[in-house]
């Protein structure tokens, strides 16, 4: 038998090492990365609330069946310690329902009531056949709903028989829950529970199409009643909730016609309104009292991430109002549950990762996860890396850009790289999980997103964020341009292969930067994208955000703010300039940003000989929400992309 030489067993073990390496590294580089299909078998976690005994969290988790083209939920139960989940069938009696009474008599809830006349029929008892819907003013469709005479109702009833109940708005043709998020936070009741406190915008027609202000109402039960809490203030007066010690609490905006105003807490107190984030550089999210009273614990953009503050309620004494940051890192805080102990239950998101439900301890400062739902399906995937970086714009500021790079990067490659362009415009860009805009799928795809906090995003202060209004397409494209330049330094990225990408006011940066682009990007992809606004003023159906962010209307011939947005800042004007391939989305119900903006581009496009697709989806509304719509997004978004990048 013969016997190898030293030399020879040590060149036969380096070339085994190096095939050992080589198979792991094969491994590693072939695992699964996150798809289209595997995001839309996620379960959607929501928590419903801690239970009466602090024991146990309850939540649902919702899983949208792809081929029966809706979701199914299952409800379960975890200890707030952490623990196994179980499932449960009755859990309503376990949580505390802030819709009943103090002596839990009594159940607030809502109904759809016909108030006005609208169709034909209402009007022409005897033609009932007829298909007519007759309107004296604007509001005549909101969202993704055509008004036919029905609004949104506070009722309450006996808590045991919810059939009979009392209408506290009777043939008001008004809203509360508000149209069209609203829920049962838009009602609560006085902690005496001889009142009820709900939000409304008692507007009608084009009043109510052209302000932002909704007031706080208060029906008292034994009088049958109404008075107005907040008449003084002009703008969004929300969320009404009341401390422990029975202080009626809620969130503000201060001027009309904004929508994305700086949102404070007031906190009414021995008759006076005391704001607790005045003198805060941020804006509230949402919030909830401690246990104690003693602090209340919001949510707020900060620096591309959402997290947990407090501020203290000094009550009568001269101790100083103070706001602290909680929590900090690279994740979204996305919703607080309740308290337990020394601990906080909150929901939690990165780009990686959705929906979860997470303790914080307050103590020890750091968080642990007590829901698992989609933890198995995530650790059979690569995920995504992302960096912070800052950018300097053109006028001299330093600006926050996400960059997410694909699973198993390889900075010695080169990748094709998108331009994420946000909407709102007033809006955060944070480590969100979307089930469509998904950079965990898109860099999983090989694509480098790039994602500046640009001009307009919440979470960098008050000035920051009010600097798109009126200038649509002025220093924000800059914003852009300096983010995809800096980022393209990077010899990573393939500079002959960039995308631009995004919807609602994304899809308007996207139609403006096909006429400004000089060359820079190869395709583009427009969903739900302003491109007219001229048009766009004369359909959209909240009047009120035109006309603050865009300076007026464009009749206005003497306002020179206005006349500057629609002649400069119209993508429409510089379509001669538009020389590469685009795709546009548009939701056949999409009545805040209508299907004409996108007929009008993709005629435009097609008229002057470039390769654009139009995709149609006629039951959806702004957002893309049934399973099988959402696929086909999924699917001619990267087809677009393998097309044309």
């Amino acid at each position: 038998m013969p016997t190898f030489r030293p030399s020879l067993q040590i060149y036969i073990m380096k070339k085994i090492l190096l095939l050992t390496i080589g198979m792991i590294g094969l491994s590693a580089s072939a695992q699964n990365v996150m798809t289209p299909e595997l995001l839309w078998q996620l379960g959607r976690v929501s928590p419903l609330g801690i239970t009466k005994d602090g024991k146990s969290i309850i939540y649902k988790v919702s899983i949208p069946s792809v081929e029966e083209n809706k979701s199914d939920s299952k409800v379960y139960s975890v200890p707030v310690s952490g623990g196994k989940a179980t499932e449960i069938t009755d859990y309503e009696a376990l949580l505390t329902d802030k819709n009943l009474s103090s002596d839990g008599k009594l159940l607030l809830s809502s109904k759809e009531i016909k108030v006005g006349k609208v169709l034909g029929k209402d009007y022409y008892p005897n033609l009932d056949k007829s298909n007519v819907q007759v309107y004296d003013g604007l509001d005549y469709r909101h969202w993704d709903t055509w008004n036919d005479g029905t609004h949104n109702h506070v009722v309450y009833s006996n808590a045991t028989d919810k059939e009979n109940f009392i209408d506290i708005m009777k043939d008001e043709p008004f809203d509360s829950p508000q149209k069209p998020f609203g829920d049962d936070e838009d009602f609560v009741w006085s902690p005496d529970g001889k009142s009820i406190v709900y939000v409304s915008k008692k507007l009608e027609g084009t009043k109510y199409a052209t302000s932002t202000n909704t007031d706080l109402y208060q029906y008292d039960l034994a009088t049958k009643t109404t008075k107005n809490l907040t008449e003084k203030n002009l703008g969004y007066d929300t969320a009404p909730q009341f401390s422990p010690n029975g202080d009626l609490t809620w969130l503000q905006m201060k001027r009309d016609g904004y929508e994305a105003d700086k949102n404070d807490i007031i906190v009414r107190f021995k008759g006076m309104d005391m704001n607790l984030t005045g003198a805060w550089d941020g804006t509230v999210d949402s919030f909830t009292w401690s246990n104690d009273g003693k602090k209340v614990y919001f949510l707020a953009p900060i620096n591309g991430t959402k997290q947990l503050f407090e501020v203290n309620f000094p009550g009568m004494t001269r101790i100083a109002i103070t706001v602290r940051q909680i929590t900090d890192g690279d994740f979204d805080v996305t919703g607080i549950v309740g308290f337990s102990g020394d601990k906080v239950i909150v929901t939690r998101t990165d780009f990686n990762h959705a929906t979860e439900i997470f303790s914080y301890d307050f103590k020890k400062k750091n968080f642990s996860q007590l829901t698992k739902v989609n933890d198995e399906a995530y650790s059979k995937i690569a995920l995504s890396k992302f960096e912070k970086r800052y950018v300097t714009t053109t006028d001299g500021k330093k600006m926050l850009v996400w960059v997410i790079l694909p699973p198993n990067f390889d900075k010695t490659k080169k990748y094709p790289t998108l331009l994420y362009c946000q909407g709102g415009p007033q809006s955060a860009l944070t480590q969100f999980y979307s089930f469509r805009w998904n950079f965990q799928v898109m860099a999983a795809q090989g694509y480098i997103i790039v994602a500046p906090n640009r001009r307009g995003m919440q979470g960098h202060g008050v000035e920051w964020n009010e600097q798109i209004s009126k200038d649509w397409g002025g220093q924000v494209m800059d914003d852009y341009l300096s983010a995809i330049d800096d980022v393209s330094k990077e010899n990573y990225v393939d500079k002959a292969r960039l995308g631009a990408i995004g919807a609602s006011y994304g899809g308007y940066s996207v139609f403006y930067l096909a006429g400004i682009h000089q060359k820079r990007f190869k395709t583009f992809i427009s969903h739900c994208g302003v491109y007219n606004l001229q048009s766009m003023y004369g359909t959209t159906e909240e009047v009120f955000f035109n006309n603050w962010d865009h300076g007026g209307a464009y009749w206005e011939k003497d306002n020179a703010v206005a006349q500057k947005t629609y002649s400069q800042f119209n993508p429409i004007n510089n379509v001669a300039k538009w020389d590469t391939p685009i795709l546009i989305f548009q939701g056949g119900k999409d009545y805040r940003v209508p299907i004409g903006q996108g007929q009008e581009a993709f005629q435009a496009a097609q008229l002057r000989g470039i390769k654009s697709r139009f995709v149609l989806l006629p039951e959806e509304n702004h957002w893309v929400l049934k399973p099988q719509n959402a696929q086909v997004w999924q699917k001619e978004f990267f087809r677009w992309l393998k097309e044309t990048l």
